[in-house]
């Protein structure tokens, strides 16, 4: 199993990923490979897109935006998204992201790392996150 940033051919099995998220905005395939091709081109380097693959295969990714906060003296980063393919998981693919994407944070110089997640807080309680806010949104 590798953990790599996402490069040009990873379009669709990422696709086919972010289709098992719950949407509260219906997905539009349009606007993903917009969006998708933005990043590969590098036109976004605020936004870190890490994906999982074993033999060839995407079976997970992760997207982390990194902005300079006033409050952390610096660069701060979230971790927007997480997802590992149903059939691929208990094989530590979701860790292996998340410590790539630590790595990827502390080599940037990134201070914090924070994720909104109710649904998986063992998870993340295991990689040594705390817990300090409550997650709150708003669609327009």
């Amino acid at each position: 199993m590798t953990v790599r940033l996402a490069r040009a051919g990873d379009e669709d099995a990422i696709l086919g990923l972010v289709t098992q998220l719950g949407h509260a905005i219906p997905l539009d395939p349009e606007a993903f490979r917009i969006t998708i091709a933005s990043y590969l081109a590098g036109e976004q380097p605020s936004v870190l897109l890490h994906v999982a693959e074993d033999d060839g295969v995407v079976l997970g990714y992760a997207l982390t935006s990194v902005v300079p906060l006033l409050s952390t003296n610096g660069p701060s980063a979230q971790l927007q998204e997480i997802v590992v393919d149903p059939a691929a998981r208990g094989r530590d693919l979701g860790t292996q992201l998340v410590k790539a994407v630590e790595a990827e944070c502390e080599a940037r110089g990134v201070k914090q790392l924070t994720v909104a997640s109710r649904r998986a807080g063992g998870f993340y309680d295991r990689l040594g996150f705390h817990e300090s806010a409550e997650y709150m949104r708003r669609f327009f």
